[in-house]
């Protein structure tokens, strides 16, 4: 059987940096394309929100409280953002960032990945 990988912190927090910017630049480009992409637009707003939620904790250092934000962070009722088309569709889009950065912490997997488009 092999070896689980160790937690990596510094990954994790490159990762949440380079998520961030590319949710700027998906906000921007959905913005400039109008009315048609304002789903767009909040799906990448609720990405942004995620990250810069998940920046701000020095629990990144520790796998466990990295998950337990998360879930704290999942089983909130609202998630206050201004400047966004649909509340609804931001809070599913936020839950579902939510959710797949607790799936990946779980395996401690996917962080290695800082590509733009994923």
């Amino acid at each position: 059987m092999t070896e689980a990988k160790p937690w990596d912190g510094e990954q994790v927090r490159k990762w949440l940096e380079r998520r961030f910017a590319a949710a700027r630049l998906d906000q921007a480009a959905a913005d400039r394309r109008g009315y048609e992409a304002q789903d767009d637009y909040d799906k990448a707003a609720a990405e942004e929100w995620v990250c810069r939620a998940l920046q701000a904790e020095a629990s990144t250092n520790d796998q466990a409280a990295f998950a337990k934000r998360l879930k704290d962070l999942i089983g909130q009722d609202e998630y206050p953002q201004t400047g966004i088309y649909d509340d609804t569709k931001f809070e599913r889009h936020v839950r579902g960032h939510l959710r797949k950065i607790a799936k990946m912490t779980k395996v401690n997997e996917g962080f290695e990945k800082t590509l733009r488009y994923q």
